[in-house]
């Protein structure tokens, strides 16, 4: 059974759109010790939902995982790196306030630890994600 997670990047530096358009990119940058743990966690087939931080701070697409996590090809290594592939945009946008003002996400990660930039999601809130983003899965 896939993991789900939520990764998080400056609008910025990279954009879901940049990652559509790309298809395929290895995560990367990761240095907090608690969000490498998460990577390192990560395996091929597991699904992401690709946050936008900065102004925007929403959920804006979907992504998979596909690859194991391996080590950082920078060559540190303390770090560690998977491949995503984009999926699709999310109908809507799912902004973190609308996450916080949701009792269910009280203890996710993005709620809890807010700059924490790997976050794991339980089954039952990734469903309810994807339905607040007016998505069927």
């Amino acid at each position: 059974m896939p993991s789900y997670w939520i990764l998080k990047t400056d609008a910025d530096t990279y954009d879901f759109d940049r990652l559509a358009r790309e298809r395929r990119a290895v995560w990367d940058g990761i240095t907090n010790a608690l969000a490498l743990k998460h990577i390192r966690a990560m395996s091929r087939g597991d699904h992401a939902l690709i946050y936008h931080s900065g102004d925007e701070k929403a959920l804006v697409g979907l992504a998979r995982v596909v690859s194991n996590a391996y080590p950082d090809p920078g060559g540190n290594p303390r770090l560690a790196v998977v491949d995503i592939e984009a999926g699709k945009r999310l109908a809507r946008p799912v902004t973190l306030a609308a996450i916080k003002a949701d009792p269910a996400f009280a203890d996710l990660a993005l709620v809890r630890m807010s700059r924490l930039s790997v976050v794991p999601v339980p089954p039952a809130q990734w469903k309810r994600l994807l339905a607040m983003a007016g998505e069927r899965r």
